[in-house]
């Protein structure tokens, strides 16, 4: 004749060892089971290894069980709690698989297999949910990425930008003026005779022959204005988009 009581004090001393923090002897009352035999909570996490123990788990289950008179012939009393962030669907779902594998463990003592299972099931679901807010996080940096950032471009914040830009063009210019200024100047001091060795009266001739074909392709250029200032117009345009998109640019640009 099988002693139960035995086989079910071993057990019990078994899981104090084994889990010992994790394991406590609870009111019936407190168990939800439908019982006066004494009632035990396992408290079980997910499994991770990389894990600090001085943070606590997102979710934490509450494996309830009490030995029925023929345990383990027939199997324990259970019951499911949520002691920090599982859904009461989920309890459902995992309570039924643990009295199929109650059911299926019949003959030996089955608590601590159970206490794997749940554990197992805990940890591929909790794994689950991580994996689909990485998700979602990495969905919303594309978005941020895709997103353009910065005023609307507008007739009204282009012409404001062409004229500050034109502003800009002229003062970089005016920074030559000393050097030029300061040549022209050279030039004139140049005396007759310098002025002859230096090669410019040689040239002089030259000069005036190839002033008529100046003029010629000065109208040719004259003829090309108009579609020339059109590319202009579609430069400094794409050139103000750049900008908009890429802000850093011409602050960098204004630093110099």
């Amino acid at each position: 004749m099988t002693d139960y009581i035995q086989e079910q004090e071993m057990e019990i001393e078994a899981l104090e060892a084994i889990l010992m923090d994790e394991f406590k002897e609870i009111h019936s009352s407190e168990s939800g089971l439908n019982t006066s035999n004494r009632c035990f909570q396992i408290t079980i996490t997910p499994q991770d290894d990389e894990a600090d123990e001085s943070t606590p788990f997102p979710v934490e289950l509450g494996l309830i069980f009490s030995h029925t008179e023929n345990y383990p012939d027939e199997p324990p009393l259970l019951n499911v709690t949520s002691i920090r962030g599982i859904h009461v669907g989920d309890l459902k779902v995992l309570k039924e698989k643990l009295e199929q594998e109650a059911s299926e463990n019949l003959g030996m003592a089955m608590v601590y297999t159970l206490v794997s299972s749940a554990k197992d099931w805990l940890t591929e679901r909790f794994a689950q949910d991580d994996e689909l807010e990485n998700t979602e996080e990495t969905e919303m940096e594309k978005i941020d990425i895709i997103i353009p950032h910065g005023e609307p471009v507008t007739i009204d914040t282009f012409v404001a930008w062409r004229e500050r830009f034109e502003a800009e063009l002229a003062l970089e210019r005016a920074k030559l003026m000393p050097e030029m200024a300061l040549a022209a100047t050279k030039e004139k001091r140049l005396g007759g005779r310098q002025w002859f060795e230096s090669g410019r009266a040689a040239g002089k001739g030259a000069a005036q022959i190839a002033e008529g074909s100046d003029e010629e392709d000065e109208e040719d250029l004259d003829f090309d204005d108009d579609e020339d200032f059109e590319d202009d117009e579609n430069d400094m345009l794409e050139h103000y988009l750049a900008e908009k998109t890429d802000p850093s640019s011409h602050s960098s640009r204004r630093g110099n």
